[in-house]
């Protein structure tokens, strides 16, 4: 089994790069889907979510409010890290299920947005970073998602630097061009990742 850390800043095109490894077939574990999952009505992390938030940020249905809940933890730091604290230790222990469910010749991607802002690099064998210029981030949010400028300007000012996330790669993917360009990169990338379960 190959273990990798898949990152990227927002707007480089990571999600693609992970639907992609996941159709050549990759054990995919998404950290944001996850996320999501372990707060799911009913679970015991909604559950420890509304102790500590409190019933408003649940909506009529009893699902979790996530705007509200983001109104309340973005920009105050300790309230985010009590968040934090209860979802992060879900996350890692289902993410850890998925990987012991894959087999001894599996590639299992782990998709993780915040792999370098939270030091995560040393928990895999490898890293790939989906790597793009900054003024090609700032292009797709704005222009694919519909962000303005300062929204999508703040949201990459509160990740990693580009600097910092190619510092931890083991494989860079370049995602500055079109898609179309794209996915023989990933290709290859795949390639090198299953020929490394079998040799190594």
């Amino acid at each position: 089994m190959l273990t990798v850390g898949l990152t990227g800043g927002i707007g480089a095109g990571k999600s693609e790069v992970s639907r992609l490894l996941a159709s050549y077939g990759a054990v995919l574990v998404d950290s944001d889907r996850i996320a999501r999952d372990v707060v799911e009505p009913g679970t015991p992390g909604l559950a420890a979510v509304v102790r500590e938030f409190g019933t408003d940020v649940l909506l009529p249905d009893g699902a979790l409010d996530r705007a509200k809940l983001g109104a309340v933890v973005f920009g105050d730091p300790e309230r985010l890290a009590v968040l934090n604290s209860i979802v992060h230790p879900l996350v890692r222990a289902r993410s850890q299920e998925l990987q012991d469910a894959a087999g001894p010749g599996d590639v299992v991607v782990h998709d993780v947005p915040l792999l370098t802002e939270n030091g995560l690099a040393d928990l895999y064998d490898l890293v790939v970073v989906v790597d793009a210029d900054p003024a090609t981030q700032l292009d797709r949010l704005v222009r694919l998602r519909g962000m303005a400028e300062s929204e999508a300007g703040a949201r990459m000012a509160t990740q990693a630097g580009r600097e910092q996330r190619l510092a931890v790669a083991d494989i860079v993917i370049d995602n500055d061009g079109p898609l179309d360009a794209l996915e023989p990169r990933v290709r290859a990338v795949w390639e090198e990742l299953a020929a490394r379960t079998v040799g190594g």
